[in-house]
């Protein structure tokens, strides 16, 4: 007899709790192998291809391409050759992302699927046989006034303690009935609606009356494209905004001439070797401001009220791709030369633009650079990469007026900004950054003085 195992989508690290099936990679009734990668997800950090800890027959998969599902929410089932007392499985199920429930989890939850009246037939199959499709989604079962309720999120069992929502009476739109955050909200939204009556007045009969209509509102007169914020749209909006929220930022910018530091660039790259980029060597430029300055190599610890200087710096920059606007990080870029640097941009790059990225490329960056002079614009007011303190941007070098020795001349200038969070330091301290990255952009010997 074949014994029929569910693999559910695994904690995938970061705090992450959903993730949005891109690609599935096997059909029902294909053969899969333990650890074979079987569906590639986008979360709100990577693409990740998800593998498999059984090995067996694809009997069901459970959701269609473009579906967000919730960590915990069944993927697929797959039919083994022999029954175990203990589902066997590598245990691995996503290596780096964290792993898969005890196995006296898995029988707990299917145990729930079973008091719902919604336990799975375990249909005879082999690696040889083909079994028949199963619904890639079951429809919602009713409300349920007894038994376990099937809810994953604590977030969704938060939302609907503090929202007065009983779970038992709510018919989950999720897969196998799986009660989701929307379902949730839906009720929410019901209970704040007008109930077409008003109190009574003291010693005077109620009487009914008519609730007017609600006064039309944006969402409702809106008939344009509505754009989902999720995946990496959806983490940078959380981001953006929570750094506004919580971030009193100040910006100072500066003009340099960098004709300067395109020459010593040229003269490196005539030389012979691999090419430096001139990303390169403005994050050469900025490790050395921050070792001047580490105040704006830190974060605040709100808890603590505490500012926490640290004592690496893990770069991130800013990198524009059809999937979003994404900051891969940089490690340890202190101590990294111009030529290694110029090779981990390079990689970061790509991955980037491939979607490859792994949620350790995304994540633990201490200061950030922002090159938004590839968009053709001198200057910007960028936001803070929370929980960071600051941030440098460089606009585009052109060739403009300037004086130089005293006579004008034509040089190549660059606008260069920094966004600072004003509770780790004051303006001086800010300027002093700043006026020092110019320096060095406009003298590169300056920068040696410092190695």
């Amino acid at each position: 007899m074949a014994q029929v195992l569910e693999f559910k989508l695994p904690d995938l690290g970061e705090g992450l709790t959903e993730a949005e099936i891109v690609r599935w990679l096997v059909q029902v009734g294909d053969v899969v192998a333990v650890d074979q990668p079987v569906v590639e997800v986008e979360t709100a950090k990577a693409m990740v291809e998800v593998p498999c800890p059984y090995g067996g027959v694809v009997t069901a998969r459970f959701g269609e391409e473009g579906t967000e599902l919730p960590v915990g929410a069944p993927l697929l089932t797959v039919a083994v050759g022999e029954p175990a007392a203990e589902p066997e499985g590598s245990g691995n199920v996503l290596v780096g992302y964290g792993t898969s429930e005890a196995p006296a989890r898995r029988r707990r939850v299917r145990a729930v699927a079973a008091a719902n009246g919604q336990a799975k037939p375990a249909p005879a199959a082999s690696a040889r046989v083909p079994v028949a499709p199963a619904p890639v989604v079951p429809a919602p079962g009713p409300p349920r006034p007894e038994g376990p309720v099937p809810v994953i999120s604590p977030l969704v069992r938060k939302l609907a303690r503090e929202g007065g929502v009983d779970l038992r009476q709510l018919a989950g739109s999720g897969p196998h009935g799986l009660i989701l955050r929307a379902d949730v909200e839906d009720v929410l939204r019901a209970n704040a609606a007008p109930r077409g009556r008003t109190a009574e007045a003291p010693g005077a009969a109620a009487h009914a009356v008519q609730a007017p209509p609600a006064p039309a509102t944006s969402a409702t007169r809106a008939t344009g494209i509505r754009v989902p914020l999720r995946g990496v749209r959806g983490a940078v909006a959380d981001k953006l905004s929570r750094s506004r929220r919580e971030i009193p930022d100040a910006t100072c910018w500066v003009d340099a001439d960098a004709t300067e530091l395109m020459r010593a660039r040229a003269a490196m790259n005539a030389s012979g070797g691999p090419k430096i980029s001139l990303l390169a060597l403005l994050a050469r430029v900025c490790t050395a401001a921050l070792a001047r300055f580490p105040e704006l190599n830190s974060f605040v610890d709100t808890e603590a009220r505490e500012v926490v200087q640290l004592d690496h710096v893990h770069l991130g920059f800013a990198a524009q791709t059809e999937r979003g606007l994404v900051v891969p990080v940089v490690r340890d870029a202190h101590a990294r030369d111009a030529e290694s640097l110029t090779a981990e941009f390079a990689r970061l790059t790509e991955s980037a633009r491939t979607g490859t990225l792994t949620p350790g490329e995304l994540t633990g960056g201490t200061f950030t650079l922002n090159n938004y002079g590839v968009f053709g614009v001198d200057g910007s007011t960028p936001i803070i990469n929370h929980p960071e303190a600051a941030m440098l941007g460089v606009g585009r070098i052109i060739p403009k007026p300037w004086v130089y020795e005293g006579e004008l001349a034509v040089r190549q200038v660059v606008q260069l900004s920094l966004t600072f969070d004003h509770r780790v330091c004051d303006g001086g301290t800010a300027g002093g950054f700043l006026r020092y990255v110019a320096d060095c952009v406009e003298q590169p010997a300056v920068l040696l003085r410092t190695l």
